[in-house]
């Protein structure tokens, strides 16, 4: 599988998106998630969302089996409060860059959720890696490490938004091409780093003529993810800066936020623990997320090329698995997969399960 067919789709990403204004829209955290002593606790619950609404309010649901009574906080007060399962809505909230909670049970750890959405004006697929539960009943912590589409249309107002996230590092995994005609604008004080997950491939006729050449193109690139050198030398990287306390809040994307930061999200919640059925609807999520910038790409484009071109806007579970079974075929176990393809040992796993999991 050659490199080339990787970066034709990143082109056509690339050239579909470019003159696409991302919705306005509000809202930014303010500060990161700290472990606090629940960090060593016992956390009981078994799901939990925050959910933002579109007239300020704020959806939080859970379910904490044996727990009695559970106390939702926001700004250093209950709002809240519910069983061992619970889905209230929360409203009046002073406004702020993001609204964060705290999930109090009646015993054992809490959680500290928000929702996992950062919108800003300039793109639409920027969202935290964290708040997701691992087999082992640990959750991966939220405020630490987010995924996102393209950084070059961030507004002055987004920049600030950024830093007062706390974003110290940010990876671009786009090819040169993409990084010269698009260049990101980066929060001030954050570190840049190119992981180009493609390097010097060139899209020159890989463009796909059918729907069907079109998903068998998408296929191949989610192969090449993760036997592809410059892929492997890539994603290294990124978990590189991901480990390291001195770089984080990171920050690592692509064009649409959904490929190759697609995989990069996926491989590193897949090492950290969180069941497949919850990495697959991460990374599904891009559809939704994306679904206004998609469709108004396809309406610009005569009915029978948006055909061909909605395989390659599209994510689908057959991409990602693409991926999974490359693991598979190449490395026999994901966790061969860390150590041969990415160079992460088990000490290096064990740490970056230490800083990133709670409970």
């Amino acid at each position: 599988m050659k490199t080339s067919s990787l970066a034709g789709a990143a082109l056509v990403l690339a050239t579909a998106t470019a003159s696409l204004a991302a919705p306005s829209a509000v809202a930014l955290p303010s500060h990161s998630a700290s472990h606090g002593s629940a960090a060593a606790r016992h956390i009981p619950f078994t799901e939990a969302t925050v959910t933002a609404g579109d007239d300020g309010s704020f959806r939080i649901a859970w379910k904490s089996p044996g727990v009695q009574k559970v106390t939702v906080r926001a700004g250093g007060r209950a709002v809240a409060h519910g069983g061992s399962s619970g889905d209230v809505t929360v409203r009046g909230l002073k406004a702020a860059d993001r609204q964060w909670f705290d999930l109090v049970p009646e015993r054992g750890g809490s959680l500290h959720l928000a929702d996992r959405l950062i919108k800003l004006d300039g793109t639409v697929n920027v969202r935290d890696a964290g708040g997701y539960r691992t087999s082992d009943g640990h959750w991966v912590r939220m405020g630490a490490v987010y995924r996102s589409d393209a950084l070059d249309k961030l507004t002055t107002a987004d920049l600030a938004k950024l830093k007062r996230l706390g974003i110290r590092s940010v990876y671009d995994l786009r090819m040169e091409s993409e990084r010269t005609s698009a260049p990101d604008r980066v929060p001030a004080g954050a570190t840049y780093h190119v992981a180009d997950v493609m390097g010097a491939s060139s899209p020159a006729s890989t463009l796909p003529t059918s729907e069907a050449a079109a998903v068998a193109m998408m296929v191949e690139g989610e192969k090449y993810m993760v036997s592809g050198a410059t892929a492997q030398a890539a994603f290294s990287s990124v978990y590189a800066g991901v480990a390291d306390d001195d770089r984080r809040g990171v920050l690592y994307h692509c064009t649409a936020g959904k490929d190759r930061t697609g995989w990069s999200t996926a491989a590193l919640l897949t090492a950290l623990g969180v069941p497949r059925s919850t990495v697959t609807s991460d990374y599904l999520a891009s559809n939704t997320y994306r679904a206004e910038a998609n469709a108004a790409a396809l309406a610009a484009m005569p009915a029978e090329q948006a055909k061909v071109y909605k395989p390659l806007l599209d994510v689908r579970a057959e991409y990602l698995n693409s991926g999974f079974d490359e693991v598979r075929d190449s490395y026999g176990s994901f966790g061969t997969y860390l150590r041969k393809g990415l160079g992460i040992d088990a000490r290096e796993l064990r740490d970056l399960k230490s800083d990133l999991l709670i409970g």
